[in-house]
C-alpha cells in the first residue's frame, strides 16, 4: 500500500494510491493515520467509493507534515565514508532535523541566500508506525510502517562551519521528503534492497543500493529508540551514498535553476527545482 499526505482547498487528507487515483482514508494527514493504532488497518479497508483525487495532479505535503522528531544518520554507505575521507564507524552517526525544514515532494527548493554550497543527498527514510523504546529485533521491525524518499539538501559551508553538522541540515523549508509512505510488504521488507539514485539535470550523480547500508532499517530502530522513544510518524533518514557534490573534484553545488530528483527503486521520486535567494 502507498499512502500520502496531499494538500487540498479544504486543507490536507491522508490519501491511498489506487491506480490514477488517489482515496481519501479519512484522517487530515499521515501523522494522524499513523498515532490511531486501526488507522492502517482503516486505511486498507477504504474502497473505491472513497472521496476521490486525481494522482498525476496532487500537491504533496511532506508525507509527514509535524513528526515528533526527524532522526538522520551520516556515513551510512561504504562508498560515500571513503569519499568523505573518513573511516568506517563502529556505531551509527546521528544528528537531528526538524518539521520546519520539511517539503513536499515536488515543492522548490529555494537556495539560501547566505550560501554557495548547496548539495544533494538521496535517503531511504523509514517511517515509524507505533510506540518504540529500547526495541528488540522483533520490536523494531513492527515498529516500521513503511518506507518514502528524501532529499536531504545541505548547506555544506555552514556543515562544516564546526564538527557538529546540525547547522549545515535543518535550514528551513529545505528538505523534500516524500510523495509516499509505502509499507514494507510492496518492498520486500523491513530490510529492503532498493536503487538509490540522484539526477541534476538529467545526469546520473547517485547510484547505489540500500542492500550496502552499513547499518540496515531494524539496526537503526534499535539504536536510536535505546537513545529516545520513537512515536508513531516519525522519521529516520538512513543515509545518502557516494556522489554528492562536495566530495567532487572540482566540486558541484546547486546555484539555481536546476532540476534535482531522488529516486529509491519502488518507493517514488522527489522532483524538486533549485530556485535562489531561500
Amino acid at each position: 500500500m502507498k499512502l500520502a499526505t496531499i494538500r487540498t482547498a479544504d486543507g490536507t487528507r491522508a490519501v491511498k494510491l489506487d491506480g490514477d487515483r488517489l482515496l481519501d482514508v479519512g484522517y487530515p494527514d499521515l501523522g494522524a493515520l499513523l498515532a490511531d493504532p486501526e488507522g492502517l488497518a482503516a486505511a486498507t479497508a477504504v474502497g473505491a467509493d472513497a472521496t476521490a483525487y486525481d494522482a498525476a495532479a496532487a500537491d504533496f505535503a511532506p508525507v509527514v507534515p509535524h513528526p515528533s522528531k526527524v532522526i538522520c544518520v551520516g556515513h551510512n554507505y561504504t562508498n560515500h565514508i571513503k569519499e568523505m575521507g573518513r573511516d568506517l564507524p563502529s556505531y551509527p552517526t546521528l544528528f537531528p532535523k526538524f518539521a520546519d525544514s520539511l517539503i513536499g515532494a515536488n515543492d522548490d527548493v529555494a537556495r539560501p541566500e547566505e550560501t554557495d554550497a548547496l548539495d544533494w543527498e538521496v535517503e531511504l527514510v523509514i517511517v515509524i508506525g507505533s510506540d518504540v523504546r529500547r526495541a528488540t529485533d522483533e520490536q523494531a521491525e513492527a515498529a516500521i510502517a513503511g518506507f518514502t524518499v528524501m532529499n536531504d539538501i545541505s548547506v555544506r559551508d555552514w556543515q562544516f562551519r564546526t564538527i557538529e553538522w546540525t547547522q549545515g541540515k535543518i535550514w528551513d523549508s529545505s528538505t523534500p521528503v516524500g510523495p509516499y509512505l509505502t509499507t514494507p510488504d510492496e518492498v520486500g521488507g523491513v530490510r529492503p534492497a532498493l536503487q538509490v539514485t540522484t539526477t541534476v539535470d538529467g545526469e546520473v550523480m547517485q547510484d547505489d543500493n540500500t542492500g550496502t547500508l552499513l547499518f540496515d532499517p531494524v539496526a537503526l530502530v534499535k539504536y536510536v529508540s535505546t537513545v529516545i522513544r520513537l512515536r508513531p510518524g516519525d522519521l529516520i533518514a538512513t543515509g545518502t551514498p557516494a556522489g554528492v557534490g562536495h566530495a567532487r573534484d572540482p566540486k558541484v553545488y546547486l546555484d539555481g535553476g536546476q532540476q534535482v530528483v531522488v529516486t529509491v527503486e519502488g518507493l517514488g521520486s522527489c522532483v524538486n527545482t533549485i530556485v535562489k535567494g531561500g
